[in-house]
């Protein structure tokens, strides 16, 4: 059984491990039961009722947070003339096809990448690097396009990427604890809507299992899943 340190469980004492908590009042108490020295980001784990090993049963997509993720995400887009030029005025932090020869002499100093259709033949040989990392660019995601201003934007306004794991569970950074708790409902509210837009249609039984929310090094309170079901 894994031992936590005294800052660890003095902050467990704030809830109780046995209650369902609404939103607003979990947040509150997750912000009260901060310790840490640096901004923690406050993350999500929503236990699903899907078996991902179907793929007609794999739950992904994206959200926008209304209110930002609080972190500077440094983006990247391979693109060419105009789309180029748009991605620069949108913001991106990285612009051009040079970028995929410096991607496989080993440079990653990116967040998000962002490519449009034409490119992704080439993008397609740097699957091994980019795959495990999460970096490859996806339709789905909205990181292939030919509207890469948009994509810009939205990625530096607190879009984030969601996906379901191997044991279905999903996991999310919806802001951090120096948010207000108006800001973190607010972006917790936008993810669990899309959340439940985003059950596939062969999900059988209760979809939205378990919702848990925790600081990085705070404990986990539980939310009541009443709402979503």
């Amino acid at each position: 059984m894994r031992k936590h340190g005294k800052k660890y469980t003095a902050a467990a004492k704030n809830r109780d491990i046995a209650t369902q908590y609404q939103a607003r009042q979990a947040l509150e108490i997750v912000k009260t039961s901060s310790f840490a020295k640096f901004d923690e980001t406050v993350e999500v784990a929503v236990r699903l009722g899907v078996d991902p090993r179907h793929a007609d049963q794999v739950v992904r997509g994206t959200v926008v947070l209304p209110a930002g993720t609080g972190k500077s995400v440094r983006v990247l887009v391979i693109a060419a003339g105009d789309r180029a030029r748009e991605a620069q005025e949108a913001g991106a932090d990285f612009v051009g096809t040079e970028y995929i020869q410096r991607i496989k002499d080993g440079w990653l100093d990116f967040d998000v990448l962002i490519a449009t259709p034409d490119q992704m033949g080439q993008l397609g040989q740097l699957g091994r690097v980019l795959g495990p990392r999460g970096l490859m660019p996806n339709p789905k995601a909205g990181t292939v396009t030919m509207n890469v201003a948009n994509a810009v934007r939205e990625t530096k306004a607190g879009k984030i990427e969601f996906r379901v794991d191997k044991s279905g569970n999903v996991h999310a950074p919806i802001g951090k604890v120096s948010f207000g708790v108006e800001a973190l409902e607010t972006n917790f509210t936008a993810f669990m809507d899309q959340i439940v837009r985003s059950k596939p249609s062969a999900s059988k039984g209760v979809y939205v299992r378990t919702v848990c929310i925790s600081s990085t090094m705070g404990p986990g309170v539980t939310i009541d899943t009443t709402p979503y079901r």
